[in-house]
């Protein structure tokens, strides 16, 4: 009797098994939900309907797209990828929003000083770090500075800023201490400090993406290069200003840092982490906003797994949007786009990913899409 209510059971789930595979959309849907959660970057200050942002944005449907000053797939020079002028580049965004059958999001990292893709050099207002901005420490003067580089951002076609940085400040992070990216050491500055930068983006139509959660700041190695353990350097602590900004209401986006923790998750850095995403930051803090991921192909991930996995271990993490940037020491691809909605699609009719996840994404991150502004 044992034995065959055991083969009833397996019966019935090999049926449930068979009948939720039979219930998958089309190849087209499937693939067009899944080139929605990349977030992708091609070469070039300019496009053609012939060139690889055209068959990306046009062709593939990928949910953003993130621009670069320097290509360190190339000569890595002042001007070498995306931007070179502010007329270029209002030109560009608005040849891809045109591609474009929904608002698409436009990425890039202008966080102020050493982080910032708009330069001076390019005809961009100068900016300062967030480091500069905490230690004066006056709200009136972080307004100022922010209201002038969002107008840059507004102006040029970018509707996603990558920042502001929410991680504490520790002199020894490579990452973020060494190039003066954090407002400080005291969360409630930061928190400060961070609410007004994220309020003068909104103002101009352009949202944020605060990172790197959980909190990159104690990390004395950097997630570009090789594998991140702030096991025994993280603190809770780390997580209050995304927190308070969230239980704000100002949060649009989370960027997830490549860092691992034993104590929140012994088996997978944060970006791949199931505990840290749908864990922590949605059920613990509240947040059903987008996640994207930092760069997929920093080293720190793409040592240690392979792009498959990663993206399996992403998207069932929680991730709502792929970051990869095609700009990193791993190389150009010029049709990685393509082959990575090939992995996904094929994972979800293996059963790796659950369909639900993409529809989940897909409608996280059409909300956030609806707020922007053509």
């Amino acid at each position: 009797m044992k034995k065959l209510s055991a083969t009833l059971i397996l019966l019935l789930v090999a049926s449930f098994a068979c009948h939720c595979v039979a219930q998958l959309p089309s190849d087209s849907v499937l693939r067009r939900y899944a080139a929605q959660m990349l977030m992708v970057g091609f070469k070039g200050d300019s496009v053609t309907p012939n060139s690889d942002a055209a068959r990306y944005v046009r062709d593939l449907h990928v949910g953003a797209i993130v621009l670069f000053d320097i290509d360190l797939t190339g000569s890595a020079t002042i001007g070498s990828r995306n931007i070179t002028s502010r007329e270029r580049l209002e030109r560009l965004t608005a040849t891809l929003q045109s591609w474009s059958s929904r608002p698409l999001l436009i990425a890039l990292d202008q966080e102020g000083g050493r982080v910032a893709r708009l330069k001076p050099q390019y005809g961009f207002e100068p900016t300062v770090t967030a480091e500069y901005l905490g230690q004066i420490d006056n709200l009136d003067t972080t307004r100022f500075y922010t209201r002038r580089m969002v107008a840059d951002l507004a102006t040029s076609g970018i509707n996603l800023n990558l920042g502001p940085v929410l991680d504490i400040h520790r002199d020894d992070c490579p990452a973020i201490g060494h190039f003066h990216r954090s407002f400080g050491t005291d969360s409630r500055l930061i928190v400060r400090h961070a609410g007004c930068v994220i309020d003068e983006h909104h103002r101009q139509h352009v949202l944020c993406a605060v990172k790197h959660f959980p909190g990159h700041g104690s990390a004395v190695n950097d997630s570009h290069w090789g594998f991140v353990d702030v096991t025994s350097t993280w603190q809770p602590s780390e997580l209050e200003p995304f927190k308070q900004l969230i239980k704000r209401g100002k949060v649009d986006v989370v960027m997830t840092a490549h860092i691992f923790n034993r104590n929140l998750d012994a088996d997978f850095p944060a970006t791949l982490s199931r505990k840290t995403i749908d864990g922590m930051l949605r059920k613990q803090l509240g947040f059903d906003g987008v996640v994207v991921t930092d760069d997929l192909y920093m080293e720190a991930i793409i040592n240690n797994y392979s792009i498959e996995r990663a993206l399996v271990l992403a998207i069932n993490a929680g991730a709502d949007l792929l970051c990869v940037g095609n700009n990193i020491s791993t190389g150009f691809e010029a049709d990685r786009p393509f082959h990575l909605v090939d992995l996904i699609v094929a994972a979800v009719k293996r059963g790796e990913i659950p369909y639900g996840r993409l529809i989940e994404s897909h409608r996280r991150l059409d909300r956030l899409a609806a707020k922007c502004k053509r």
